[in-house]
């Protein structure tokens, strides 16, 4: 059984979205028991509407919340009684082994270095969404966690990164790039000069060298390495487009009589198409190198992103991600 701490007040559809995917994904993988966290009277009202197996489905009262108004450290810090720290605390104190939240980031990042921890070896924990390919999916590492890395970071994102797609999204000796301005080894900015010639060296990993970043779409890495402030713009500029794209096809389709009844002909085709652009049946990002582990969902998420976060915690505990990233970085550090 996988136990998951999931903050049921965090979020910009929370609590009834949050509960609702808490509940779909009990039903949907009997390997999972949820632990919701936050005003017990408002969770109870919310869960009577629902059928589930009820020993699977707990729930422990926080009072507090923590918006995405206030200052992260000083939230966490602060507010011992929000859904965010206490449903952390239950992962610090191994009662849960994973938490999830589409609450305030700060707070999510601040929380999961104060009260969950670094694993032994890790400098700096990234944040690491899965992005839709024409291929599949690539990990983006990182995208929002730290803003000003070095390249020891970087190397060490890459390495982290690997172990995730190898053993939770099951493929072999995965390709790591780094985000660049072009394929040239000499190109760059100061950081990606330096961070180049030491992932070039690094044995461990599978390094392909740089990546444009209109490359990411088609799917040439698996991994694809870079510092937060460029990977936060890479993955809002990656979600706006999808958006975008798939509003102006509908909006195309719509248009006229005849488009109309040729959407029809096609619409059951484009639909499946389309949903490989939906970065929510992913799930959340994981943040990698804690003690446990830590899924930031979307502040918008609705029951399906929800759900598919949780269930993403089974395969993370299953192929026991942390102690292989925590011997990737000890091979790494040696």
């Amino acid at each position: 059984m996988v136990k998951v701490a999931v903050d049921a007040m965090g979020g910009d559809n929370a609590p009834a979205e949050v509960i609702k995917g808490s509940v779909r994904a009990v039903n949907e993988d009997n390997r999972i028991h949820v632990v919701l966290v936050g005003k017990e009277a408002v969770i109870q009202e919310q869960l009577q509407q629902y059928t589930y197996d009820k020993e699977r489905i707990t729930v422990v009262h926080a009072e507090e919340e923590i918006t995405n108004e206030e200052a992260p450290v000083m939230a966490v810090r602060r507010k011992k009684d929000s859904s965010i720290v206490k449903a952390m605390t239950l992962v610090k104190n191994n009662e849960a082994d994973a938490f999830v939240s589409a609450g305030s980031t700060g707070a999510v990042l601040v929380g999961a270095q104060l009260i969950v921890g670094r694993l032994p070896g890790v400098e700096r924990p990234p944040l690491a969404p899965l992005l839709p390919t024409a291929k599949g999916v690539t990990l983006l590492i990182d995208c929002g966690a730290n803003v000003d890395a070095r390249s020891s970071h970087l190397v060490q994102f890459a390495k982290m990164g690997s172990v995730y797609m190898e053993h939770v999204i099951g493929i072999k000796n995965p390709r790591v790039a780094i985000v660049n301005i072009g394929a040239e080894e000499e190109k760059g900015n100061a950081l990606v000069k330096e961070t180049f010639p030491l992932l070039k060296n690094c044995n461990e990993i599978n390094f392909i060298g740089s990546i444009e970043a209109r490359e990411i779409p088609a799917g040439y890495a698996d991994v694809v390495v870079c510092e937060a402030f460029v990977g936060n713009v890479i993955l809002k500029l990656y979600e706006g487009m999808a958006k975008t794209l798939i509003g102006k096809i509908k909006e195309g389709m719509m248009s006229t009589f005849r488009s109309k009844l040729g959407a029809l002909l096609v619409k059951p085709a484009l639909k499946e198409t389309l949903k490989d652009l939906d970065s929510s049946q992913f799930g959340g990002a994981p943040m990698l190198g804690l003690k446990g582990l830590v899924v930031k969902s979307h502040g918008n998420s609705k029951s399906d992103e929800i759900k598919n976060s949780i269930l993403q915690c089974i395969s993370f505990k299953e192929q026991n991600i942390n102690e292989r990233i925590k011997d990737s970085i000890s091979v790494n550090e040696a």
